[in-house]
């Protein structure tokens, strides 16, 4: 997954929760159709992925080599 795809760039790795997932939701929020908010943390969000479906965002999860979770989001429609 290339960062190269998102708008913003969320780096969660040094963040308490919930700031991460306060973060990507008000990103998400802010965003218009067609704009990724990407995620970086150091584990994986299942929470956050139950709230993304509910509120009509899709994602892509990816672990890099370096053991990080990237969750690339967006909205599913206008």
């Amino acid at each position: 997954m290339s960062q190269t795809k998102a708008n913003k760039i969320i780096d969660g790795r040094g963040l308490e929760p919930p700031e991460p997932f306060v973060l990507t939701m008000d990103a998400l929020n802010a965003s218009s159709y067609g704009e990724k908010v990407l995620l970086l943390l150091p584990r994986e969000p299942y929470p956050l992925y139950q709230t993304l479906d509910v509120n009509g965002f899709s994602h892509q999860t990816r672990r890099a080599p370096d053991g990080t979770f990237e969750i690339l989001c967006w909205q599913n429609s206008e």
